[in-house]
């Protein structure tokens, strides 16, 4: 069993276009990294209960990278993605819409090779970086 930690942001956009861009390859790659230095230069995604997913992850000057993988598990559109990744942890997505913007809270369950607090700092930069590109749209 895994522990579980969460993040969330506050988005200026509507439910349906966090939902949409969130899960979108051509979206994905221009937000799913968590520092400048670093990129996805490839997202696959086959966007349906059972689909897989790829979403490469990389140093810009590709010192070192990884391949993000995992399989969706329940879709309920605009509102949830659920998928576990391929070492079996699971990831939970919320979308929660307030007016013209958008609560997304993540649920990850933690790997055991970082803490915690480096896993949370991670996602939630990632997550950031999904807020800044989809409001920039």
């Amino acid at each position: 069993m895994f522990e579980k930690f969460k993040i969330s942001s506050t988005v200026n956009k509507d439910v349906f276009n966090c939902f949409h861009t969130y899960h979108t390859p051509e979206h994905i790659k221009n937000w799913n990294f968590a520092s400048k230095d670093w990129h996805c230069p490839n997202a696959t995604s086959e966007f349906k209960e059972g689909g897989h997913f790829n979403y490469r992850m990389e140093a810009k000057d590709q010192s070192f990278g990884f391949d993000f993988t995992g399989t969706f598990d329940k879709i309920e559109e605009p509102n949830l993605i659920q998928y576990h990744i391929d070492d079996l942890r699971e990831v939970v997505i919320r979308f929660e819409a307030q007016g013209n913007q958008t609560f997304i809270e993540v649920i990850i369950d933690a790997e055991k090779e970082n803490s915690i607090a480096l896993q949370k700092r991670g996602w939630q930069a990632i997550l950031d970086n999904f807020k800044k590109y989809i409001e920039s749209l």
